[in-house]
């Protein structure tokens, strides 16, 4: 008999916003249906039902003993470096014999990244259809912000990322809570950049309270700035790509290959404009008191990017 795969619970963060939480519990569920050899189940660290440890509790009422946990999150913040841990943790003492390993946040994946651009082609519909219309667009990315610099940073990851080979005037990191730039301080700054056509970005995965302060103040700063071109993109939401990307976690979880951040490495991931460097032979760097080189002072061979291919 094999032993079964182990099953996969969802951590998401929770939201006071009915909608957002349903759309969670949603993706739960089609994760579940499209993973039919796989128990799936899902729940919130704070604000929503059903809590984690609900989740786990359903999986083991089901005959679980092994499961690898996914954080549902863009970034690794508090929630996920610190409290889905801790309830983990909680739920081992209180299920004698589970096992469980713990997955890495979603972003900035070069599949969610694709994503967002389709969120900008949406919002600016009709008006931007050539690169040259590209050109003068920049793009708000607003994060939920925190009391994390590691957290804050992985959004400025996720904006340069999606600026890279895209063609947009800029993309520029703001946040909703807890960090600067706000959401108005970042919409002055794109003007001081020079900006006349803005497009805010949520980078959230579902509705809720949050992504709709983003609008809110989007609008307001809009309606003060009638002769900037302001527009309000779409959050992520349930897309294909979501899907298998939780299935990509969850399958590095399962075999541990927890990796350094190779989703935004263009040695290993196809990104736009860097598409030749997929697979280059990677060679070290030779120190000039290393034995490479010759006397006279010049390389064997030539080197890349030094050290990539060993810090994987």
């Amino acid at each position: 008999m094999t032993t079964p795969p182990p099953a996969l619970l969802i951590a998401g963060h929770g939201t006071r916003d009915e909608a957002g939480a349903e759309a969670f519990r949603s993706f739960v569920r089609e994760l579940g249906r499209r993973h039919p050899e796989l128990p799936v189940a899902g729940g919130f660290i704070e604000l929503s039902p059903p809590p984690l440890g609900d989740a786990v509790t359903e999986l083991v009422e089901r005959g679980v003993r092994r499961f690898a946990a996914v954080p549902l999150m863009l970034v690794s913040a508090g929630h996920a470096k610190g409290d889905i841990p801790a309830a983990l943790a909680r739920e081992k003492e209180r299920h004698t014999g589970i096992s469980y390993t713990y997955g890495r946040p979603l972003g900035p994946h070069p599949s969610l990244l694709n994503v967002l651009e389709r969120r900008l082609d949406e919002a600016l519909g009709e008006s931007a259809r050539t690169p040259a219309d590209r050109a003068d667009v920049t793009v708000l990315l607003v994060g939920r912000g925190s009391t994390d610099p590691d957290a804050n940073a992985e959004v400025h990851k996720a904006a340069r990322l999606l600026w890279e080979g895209r063609g947009y005037a800029g993309v520029e990191p703001a946040f909703v809570s807890l960090a600067a730039p706000d959401v108005p301080s970042g919409l002055d700054r794109c003007v001081k950049l020079g900006a006349r056509r803005i497009v805010v970005l949520p980078y959230f995965l579902f509705t809720g309270i949050l992504p709709e302060r983003v609008r809110q103040q989007t609008e307001g700063w809009a309606a003060a700035h009638p002769e900037i071109d302001v527009r309000s993109a779409e959050v992520i939401g349930p897309e294909p790509e979501l899907l298998d990307l939780v299935m990509e976690r969850y399958r590095e979880a399962v075999k541990g290959d927890l990796r350094m951040n190779c989703d935004s490495c263009v040695y290993r991931i196809a990104l736009p404009g860097f598409e030749d460097k997929v697979g280059q032979p990677q060679q070290p760097h030779f120190h000039p008191d290393d034995d490479g080189h010759d006397h006279d002072g010049h390389h064997h061979g030539h080197h890349h990017h030094g050290g990539h291919a060993h810090a994987h």
